[in-house]
């Protein structure tokens, strides 16, 4: 069983960044694929970003290809969100997952762990 704790979440302005975090425990963490996703009021979960168990491989949504880094630190558990040029359609909470089904899912249903999720608020 593998526990999420996201973090890093806030209030920003169109165009700034934000990080964002996620500690994994209770699992071996280099042995799954991570993956963000987010959820704004009133719409579906929607994939964001993965990445590898050894982090050589990423794969983006479009809607975020260019501005949001995914990246992890196997040595610290944990898996991280670099976001930029934030726009207010980014505004979602925002929820890391793991996997081990594969990798470049963007499919929230072939994600067995989640977090609780961190809100970003982008004002225009």
């Amino acid at each position: 069983q593998v526990q999420l704790v996201e973090s890093g979440g806030g209030l920003v302005q169109a165009g700034g960044s934000l990080r964002l975090s996620c500690a994994a425990s209770g699992g071996t963490f280099s042995s799954y694929a991570m993956g963000w996703f987010r959820q704004a009021p009133g719409k579906e979960r929607e994939f964001v970003a993965t990445i590898s168990w050894s982090g050589g491989s990423t794969y983006y949504a479009d809607s975020v290809k260019g501005r949001f880094t995914i990246s992890r630190d196997n040595a610290k558990n944990t898996v991280y969100l670099q976001t930029t040029s934030l726009k207010p359609d980014d505004t979602a909470v925002y929820y890391c997952a793991a996997t081990n089904r594969g990798l470049k899912l963007a499919v929230a249903s072939l994600y067995d762990y989640w977090g609780q999720g961190t809100q970003v608020t982008v004002s225009s």
